[in-house]
């Protein structure tokens, strides 16, 4: 599938679903990824940091874009993360992504040694053109220990190939920074990664959001979206309230940083869509207890038939 540049609306970072560290749960994606589409979301993101892509095998992230393609079907746009401190690897990533019929690949910076700004634009100044489909540039400088600068952005970019950015920074005075260093390329998809400021990035004119919380609750992000993309404010406000006690009660049960991708992993096995929170290694699903909070977070909300009625 082809699309228009910019890519717009609610890309979700799809969860990995697992059976074990080596073994990814078909079923389990087979449902999630119609979950998603019947949820009207406008693109799919894989491999991503929802997606463990850094704790998973090459075998294993290989399978996640066959099968994530082989089911997608070309309905939607698919992008596939291939971050990899090798620049090797993140070739041959991409160039599996191509040959599945993926529609873009995703890069943060590589995360073991911190580049400079000047090494990181060298880095993708000779990765892009080694590239088989068009690049995404992923901010996620908790993980990577770099930021993109915004000027090392607009030097990236000044390849064409290079057409959008997700940022999960979660600092909105960067995001727009960036932005408005893109401003002469209306085409250069503008996407934020942490659910909690979507909406004000969307008013602001951002181009759309790869929220975790859609792997739930689909509905939810796009009627966001629209909203903001339609200045509705007052609906804005109406929606935040949910996107914001999902945050605060899913994502904070447990002690460690770890906690997000726990709760979200175990609120989508409760709520039927994958058959097993399994999270690979180096973290371990929640016990009982911790088990328990989700649920009584995900009895607190609206939800009827596993949507929520918002």
């Amino acid at each position: 599938m082809k699309y228009n540049n910019p890519l717009c609306g609610i890309i979700p970072p799809l969860v990995t679903p697992l059976k074990n560290n080596e073994t990814l749960d078909v079923e389990s994606l087979e449902r999630l990824i119609e979950h998603l589409i019947a949820g009207g979301v406008h693109g799919l993101f894989i491999l991503g940091t929802t997606g463990e892509e850094q704790s998973l095998s090459y075998g294993v992230r290989k399978q996640m874009i066959k099968e994530s393609c082989r089911i997608n079907n070309g309905r939607l746009p698919l992008l596939a993360c291939v971050t990899d401190t090798s620049i090797v690897e993140s070739i041959k990533l991409a160039h599996v992504a191509a040959d599945c019929g993926a529609d873009g690949v995703v890069s943060a910076p590589p995360y073991y040694f911190a580049t400079g700004q000047p090494e990181l634009a060298q880095f993708y100044e000779e990765l892009v053109p080694q590239l088989p489909l068009p690049v995404f540039l992923y901010n996620m400088p908790s993980h990577v220990k770099v930021s993109f600068a915004p000027d090392t952005v607009r030097r990236i970019a000044q390849n064409p190939q290079v057409v959008g950015f997700k940022d999960s920074s979660a600092n909105a005075v960067y995001f727009q920074s960036v932005m408005y260093k893109m401003r002469e390329r209306p085409d250069f998809a503008m996407l934020v990664g942490p659910e909690e400021i979507t909406g004000e990035c969307v008013l602001m004119g951002a181009h759309g959001g790869i929220n975790g919380g859609a792997n739930m609750f689909p509905e939810l992000y796009v009627a966001m979206y629209d909203a903001a993309r339609q200045g509705q404010l007052e609906r804005v406000r109406q929606l935040q309230h949910f996107i914001m006690q999902i945050s605060s009660t899913i994502y904070t049960v447990g002690k460690h940083g770890s906690s997000y991708l726990k709760g979200l992993k175990c609120a989508l096995s409760l709520l039927g869509v994958i058959n097993d929170d399994f999270v690979a290694s180096p973290f371990y699903k929640f016990n009982a207890p911790e088990r328990e909070k989700i649920k009584e977070a995900l009895d607190a909300l609206p939800i009827e038939n596993g949507k929520l009625m918002i």
